[in-house]
């Protein structure tokens, strides 16, 4: 008796045109959140567009509701540092040159801060995995300008780049739960409550400015990343 034709390498054609033409997205791994403190040391490299090499030594306390970052640019050395930035999960943060005495204020209409599980919180999109600085890293991506590249073998973070306005973020060291030691850092001076500094975030440079948009909510702060690319 003639057995009737099987269904099932129909039924698998699909699954298997969809996985040749590489449409099927990778698996992605257990998200590793940021610790809830961390000191962390990052370089830019800004001479594809004309600039130079600058430092930021970034203190992350979300158990504070903030983090602190002093920029130092190539080659300047001594103190104060080329600028401060103040970022509050609250969405306020300020840019501050303290040999200027000048200081600029942003505020992030959805909320500053990532917070620890940002990835998962924010509905971060796995791309798979790449190298980057040499290490072999999962790729994630904030769905608008930037990829964020993850030490498979540890979960700390290697480096951000930035879509677009480039820009690249390579960390050369990462300390879980070390925190400031100089609290005063935390407060802004009085002249960035005075009026005279305007309120728009018109005028910083776009290393800083984009360094403030890898800290913040990202998916609410596309028109500022815009801004700065001017």
């Amino acid at each position: 008796m003639r057995q009737p034709p099987t269904m099932w390498p129909l039924l698998l054609l699909p699954a298997f045109l969809a996985a040749a033409s590489g449409t099927i997205p990778p698996a992605a791994p257990p998200m590793t959140p940021w610790p809830e403190r961390y000191h962390a040391v990052l370089v830019t490299n800004l001479t594809a567009r004309g600039g130079r090499l600058e430092v930021f030594d970034t203190y992350y306390d979300w158990a504070r509701g903030g983090d602190v970052t002093r920029v130092r640019e190539q080659l300047a050395g001594g103190d104060p540092p080329a600028q401060i930035i103040v970022q509050w999960a609250n969405g306020t943060a300020y840019q501050i040159d303290a040999a200027a005495a000048s200081c600029r204020t942003f505020q992030f209409a959805t909320g500053g801060l990532l917070p620890p599980d940002w990835k998962q919180a924010r509905g971060a999109a796995y791309l798979g995995r790449a190298r980057a600085d040499g290490f072999h890293c999962h790729v994630w991506s904030n769905r608008l300008f930037a990829r964020y590249y993850e030490d498979v073998a540890t979960g700390r973070p290697v480096a951000w780049k930035f879509i677009g306005i480039e820009d690249e973020r390579h960390v050369l060291s990462f300390e879980p739960g070390r925190v400031l030691e100089d609290s005063s850092m935390w407060q802004a001076p009085a002249y960035c409550f005075d009026g005279s500094n305007g309120d728009d975030g018109q005028g910083s440079s776009r290393s800083s400015a984009a360094h403030l948009l890898v800290n913040s909510k990202l998916a609410g702060a596309t028109a500022a990343a815009a801004s700065f690319g001017q």
